[in-house]
């Protein structure tokens, strides 16, 4: 049916005579039918990737896109003056992700439809997800994020299942929401959830009661964590994800004439960091149900799971005390003990053991004992995997170890977010780029002839321009186009160094105030939300907010210097601020940023990089080489040691450095508490001064001194449009096309 036979069928009336929420949901309707009409089944074996985020972002345009109908539909609505933009602004975001692992999966979800691989995602339905972020006294405040309405991209199917916990049950239903690939097949995301939910149980905040299990389960994603009852509610939530997943991968395997026995070569199940590493004692239990004997269905297992490590940092790295496990899953307890047995009397280092000393039950050394391999997400994280974080588990399995760098999908991330510069991408070097992203290596041929140079700045002020009038009409912030724009969004975590970048705020102010005044004014545009129990981050923004208000009041600099904090970061703002950004931070302390992919997004929309040697950066340095990217800081090699010889002290640097002490005591100045609270910037001056677990201070003065390179630099138009240039003919590899294609090479094999 086509856009126009819709309407009247569900409202009776032709496109030009409905309004813009009608027309949303008259091409939600049409694009489900044309998502049926590709979905296949074929192959013998099946890809189940189980993670608890899936950051799809808003789904309208990127359907049209892959479906290969969006101009048209654009000028259909346009012929009856209606405008697809602002229908796209009817359409809430999901909320069933946080950031970068949940943006991956999403990715990964339209390049394994892409491919026309065989595979769904699998993960719940969280009616709140994260939480909707305000500002509010310069500090953040979270509030529910309800997505779910009466017509969305939900299907209710006809699936359900029993699900046990310790002494009750729960009915579990499943939603699709159908996972279009470009000028492909249609694939599934499976999104359980629990018959029993009620979204009643929420006020005004995100405070809920956390112990009522059956009404509360797929409310949100990562429920505060700063006691008990959020804690085992994510133990409980987990083993309600991947029981659910399990069972939907038998029953999928023996409808399709698949032999249990032999699951291995039927299904390739993916752990998506260790969220779902309770897959692997469910399904040796639900095999064991079926008749198969425990060496049997632990061996079937091993066989086809592999799990996907995102993280060195040990708090990252799930261990559930075992009383949670006793209470919440007390089935699963002793499959667990058994597997750690194994373990234990085939190796006799502590370390590899699943359950430690403290009875704390190590979901990835699971992971790695009883999958078939594990993976890293760029170079350098396998790296340091190998040689440091698990190199007792691969000295062990050294077979089992293998990277794939993380990848974007180029249809949202320029096609969808960038119409502008993929046309003129398309006017030089054809449209070959959509499918295979590795030709816009031809761009090459254009780096140095200035008509091209000149329209992708055109490009890059359009972007801006939009950037201005979207926030100016959402968020009423006002924005100068003329200025550089520097941006750093992602989640706000201290090894991110968000502090830095605001400690540099700082230090910026104080030096235009002495009448250093840049070529450029400078626009600092932060984007992140702090986990509800992460009380530092939430400092951090606090400290961000501050410095907004007292640089927005300070005549003398204000029309320099302009920080921004956009409230509720996600998705549809990412798509909005990414290709408006001249420079992009990726400054995580070099060893704790796996990858990265904000990283990747920046560079594809022609942002020129300030970046430690850290996650994907590395490979991004050796692609566009050091005169297209700005790298700074320690290596992760001297910041490795620092952790293992204890040596660093925040203090020395301050006592030491003016501007370090200048910027640092400006945080409790009057000033700051005057628009603040002094409880909040207090504790993070303490935290900078005494303990900077993240070492913010021993890269800031190498910090400060590439910022002012790379703003000098900015003021020669032909040779910065050069740089953005060839960073976007570089991006080719970062496809998460490419990622895919070696995960089935080397991991799925489908």
């Amino acid at each position: 049916m086509n856009l126009q036979e819709v309407t009247q069928k569900k409202y009776g009336r032709p496109i030009a005579q409905c309004t813009n929420e009608e027309l949303y949901y008259s091409l939600l309707t049409m694009t489900k039918g044309m998502a049926k009409e590709r979905e296949s089944n074929a192959g013998k074996r099946k890809l189940y990737y189980i993670s608890a985020e899936f950051l799809i972002g808003k789904l309208l345009s990127n359907n049209l896109i892959n479906l290969g109908i969006y101009e048209d539909v654009k000028k259909l609505l346009a012929e009856n003056g209606k405008s697809l933009a602002e229908i796209e602004e009817v359409e809430p975001e999901p909320s069933l992700g946080n950031g970068g692992l949940g943006r991956l999966a999403a990715c990964f979800l339209d390049s394994i439809a892409s491919l026309g691989l065989n595979g769904d995602g699998v993960g719940l339905n969280y009616h709140y997800g994260l939480f909707r972020q305000v500002f509010e006294h310069n500090l953040q405040r979270e509030t529910p994020n309800p997505w779910i309405g009466a017509e969305s991209w939900l299907t209710r199917t006809d699936v359900t299942y029993p699900i046990q916990f310790g002494g009750f049950t729960l009915q579990s239903r499943l939603y699709d929401i159908d996972v279009i690939g470009y000028d492909n097949r249609t694939t599934k995301l499976h999104l359980f959830d629990v018959e029993s939910v009620d979204e009643s149980l929420v006020g005004n905040g995100i405070d809920f009661n956390k112990e009522d299990i059956a009404r509360n389960l797929t409310l949100f994603l990562y429920p505060d964590d700063s006691d008990d009852a959020g804690r085992i509610l994510r133990v409980y939530q987990q083993y309600f994800m991947v029981s659910n997943a399990a069972r939907l991968i038998i029953d999928e395997t023996l409808a399709r004439g698949g032999d249990l026995a032999h699951l291995y070569e039927y299904v390739a199940i993916q752990i998506n960091d260790t969220h779902p590493s309770m897959v692997i004692p469910e399904l040796i239990r639900l095999l064991m149900e079926r008749g198969i004997l425990m060496d049997e269905a632990i061996d079937i297992v091993s066989r086809t799971c592999a799990y996907t490590n995102h993280t060195i940092l040990a708090e990252a790295l799930e261990k559930w005390p075992m009383h949670f496990l006793e209470k919440a899953v007390p089935q699963l307890l002793p499959i667990i003990f058994e597997l750690n047995s194994r373990v234990v009397r085939r190796y006799h280092d502590p370390s590899v053991a699943i359950i430690d000393a403290e009875r704390r039950v190590h979901m990835a050394h699971m992971d790695i004992h009883y999958g078939y391999s594990v993976n890293g997400v760029a170079y350098l994280h396998t790296e340091i995997l190998k040689n440091s974080e698990l190199n007792n588990f691969y000295k062990l399995y050294p077979e089992k170890f293998n990277n794939k760098t993380n990848g974007i999908t180029f249809r949202r991330w320029l096609l969808h977010c960038n119409h502008e510069l993929a046309e003129l991408i398309e006017s030089l070097i054809g449209p070959g780029f959509k499918k295979n992203a590795e030709e816009l290596e031809k761009l090459g041929a254009y780096v140095n002839d200035e008509e091209v140079l000149r329209k992708l700045l055109a490009v890059k002020d359009a972007r801006k321009r939009a950037l201005k009038s979207y926030l100016k009409e959402t968020q009423n912030i006002d924005l100068d186009e003329n200025s550089i724009f520097d941006i750093q969004v992602k989640r706000l975590h201290e090894y991110k160094r968000q502090q830095m970048n605001a400690l540099y705020v700082i230090h910026k102010y104080f030096e235009i105030k002495a009448g250093k005044k840049p070529g450029h004014p400078i626009t600092v545009i932060f984007g992140a939300k702090a986990a509800p129990a992460y009380t530092i981050a939430k400092d951090i923004i606090h400290l961000i907010l501050c410095l907004q208000e007292v640089i927005a009041r300070d005549p003398e600099v204000a029309p320099y210097l302009k920080v921004v904090m956009v409230e509720n970061y996600n998705v549809t703002l990412a798509e909005k601020l990414i290709p408006a950004a001249d420079i992009h931070e990726q400054i995580s302390l070099a060893s704790k940023e796996a990858s990265g992919t904000s990283n990747m997004k920046f560079m594809l929309n022609g942002a020129v990089a300030i970046g430690t040697m850290d996650g994907a950066n590395v490979e991004m340095h050796q692609f566009v080489g050091d005169d297209n990217i700005y790298i700074f800081g320690e290596s992760s090699e001297a910041v490795i040691k620092h952790y293992e010889d204890k040596d660093y002290v925040s203090r020395t640097y301050y006592e030491k450095d003016e501007n370090i002490r200048r910027a640092i005591d400006f945080i409790v100045s009057d000033e700051l508490k005057a628009v603040g609270c002094a409880e909040n910037l207090e504790r993070l001056y303490n935290e900078l001064l005494n303990k900077d677990w993240f070492m913010t201070l021993p890269d800031f003065a190498e910090y400060v001194e590439t910022k002012e390179r790379i703003y000098a630099d900015y003021e020669d138009r032909m040779a910065w449009a050069g740089k953005m240039l060839v960073n976007i003919s570089k991006a080719g590899f970062f496809s998460s096309d490419r990622t895919i294609a070696q995960y089935n090479q080397d991991i799925w094999h489908l």
